[in-house]
């Protein structure tokens, strides 16, 4: 019997890092004295229901260490979906956590970032539409990015591609003022589930034609899942990249 996924091990191996539980949100910390930039690690929603905390699956305790390696602040949030209204309590948990992270001492408050996977890509709207000042970057590792075919009514807040499309007037005025909104590093897998991969395409062609800033991270190899289940080394290099990528848009002045 294979492994099942939440057990699958994360494709590198940083060095673990400090981990404070706060409640329903962990906190990764780096090592020395100062403020970090932060990052908020949104993990795939909904999870298999008899799975365990996503918090304490190694592929997302890998990238809490990843970053904090990297002298980044990780917070993961324990985040429940067993239908399309628990996106509300979700998204506003998200929030909650950035501002947590913001009112950490050891966080420069106006560098954070924010990471989301499988379907907690939904959430992205809400950052695309009106992103903070503080907001530095977003990643988006094979991302949903819009509801499933055969999924109950869902907000149409939650459909990540309507943010983009803005009125064309909203859009002059973006970019008059050079307002073009944080830039989006977006992971795609080359193996990704069918009904995954056309909510990708169709997010890219929109982003790309409204110029909005976006940093592909191609995994032609890889299924949805890649950093957990294909332990190659395009794997490994494509989410050093990503990671690499998010931690330049948090430090660059």
């Amino acid at each position: 019997m294979g492994t099942v996924f939440w057990e699958s091990p994360f494709v590198l191996d940083p060095p673990p890092a400090a981990v404070e539980r706060h409640g329903d949100v962990d906190l990764h910390v780096p090592t020395g004295d100062g403020r970090h930039p932060a990052v908020v690690v949104v993990h795939g929603v909904p999870g298999p229901p008899e799975a365990p905390d996503a918090r304490d699956w190694p592929l997302y305790r890998g990238y809490g260490a990843l970053l904090a390696e990297a002298g980044v602040l990780a917070a993961i949030p324990r985040l429940t979906v067993a239908s399309p209204d628990d996106l509300y309590t979700v998204a506003a948990r998200v929030a909650a956590t950035a501002e947590l992270l913001r009112a950490d001492p050891r966080v420069d408050p106006d560098r954070l970032g924010l990471w989301f996977f499988s379907g907690a890509g939904l959430l992205l709207g809400d950052w695309l539409r009106d992103p903070p000042v503080w907001l530095r970057g977003v990643a988006a590792t094979y991302p949903l990015l819009a509801p499933l075919p055969g999924w109950p009514p869902v907000d149409p807040r939650f459909r990540p591609i309507d943010a983009l499309d803005l009125p064309s007037d909203r859009t002059d005025a973006a970019q008059a003022e050079g307002a073009a909104g944080p830039t989006l590093v977006l992971t795609r897998a080359g193996r990704e589930r069918p009904e995954v991969a056309p909510t990708i395409e169709a997010f890219t062609v929109v982003a790309r034609r409204r110029g909005i800033p976006l940093c592909v991270v191609d995994v032609p190899n890889g299924q949805h899942g890649f950093d957990a289940l294909d332990h190659t080394e395009e794997s490994r290099a494509a989410v050093r990249t990503a990671r690499d990528t998010l931690i330049t848009l948090l430090t660059t002045p």
